[in-house]
């Protein structure tokens, strides 16, 4: 999944960002309100993180606008202001969570995936395709009773491909959703896990198999 976290300390925003790819998410970081709108209005997000004081724009002033403009993304402010007056005028602006700084990684997790599954669509830990499962809380793909631990970015692009069987996903969709806009990696880290996943899914001995599109981009097929 991916999410959108505004936070100006760049310190705090490293440090969670660090916390949340580990945790399998994938992570853009913005250090500004103006910034973070742009991201939301134009990207795809799964949850957004805010901080409340922000340069150029507020958290709440971030919110507001989101909500104004019928974007229903699931969204935590995190801010060390922790008055009930304040949590209220968060809560009724449309935040979908709020949590108080300084706050423990564990409840900060938990919030995030609290928020997440309050989205429209719910999706289970454990998606499958052909004879393959992907499992997301221990970011592992299974087959036959065999499983293997994927690295955070390999399970997103897995997880990517699984989610849009049957389409053909362009390097430039994968950078942008896997690796986000700012990313300094060049595209050829899409190709080094490609070759990873197929691999490791014929180690498994899976029916799963990646398929490339020439000129166009990747797909998953069943080989069955």
């Amino acid at each position: 999944m991916r999410i959108l976290f505004a936070e100006d300390d760049r310190d705090i925003a490293k440090a969670v960002q660090t916390l949340l790819e580990r945790s399998g998410y994938s992570v853009d970081v913005v250090f500004n309100g103006r910034d973070a709108l742009d991201y939301v209005e134009t990207g795809e997000y799964d949850g957004v993180i805010l901080d409340w004081m922000m340069p150029k724009l507020s958290g709440i002033d971030v919110l507001s606008q989101m909500r104004s403009q019928g974007l229903s993304t699931p969204a935590l402010m995190l801010t060390a202001r922790d008055a009930v007056e304040d949590r209220v005028a968060g809560l009724d602006t449309g935040a979908d969570d709020y949590l108080p700084k300084p706050f423990a990684a564990s409840e900060l997790l938990a919030r995030v995936r609290a928020m997440l599954r309050r989205k429209e669509e719910f999706k289970p830990d454990v998606i499958k395709f052909s004879d393959i499962e992907l499992d997301k809380s221990a970011m592992s793909i299974s087959c036959g009773g065999s499983s293997v631990r994927l690295n955070n970015k390999a399970f997103q692009l897995m997880k990517m491909l699984v989610e849009h069987k049957g389409a053909v996903l362009s390097i430039s969709q994968i950078m942008e959703r896997i690796w986000g806009w700012d990313s300094d990696s060049e595209v050829n880290v899409v190709w080094v896990n490609i070759s990873f996943l197929r691999k490791k899914l014929s180690e498994l001995g899976a029916h799963a198999k990646i398929k490339a599109v020439r000129g166009v981009g990747y797909t998953l097929e069943n080989t069955l």
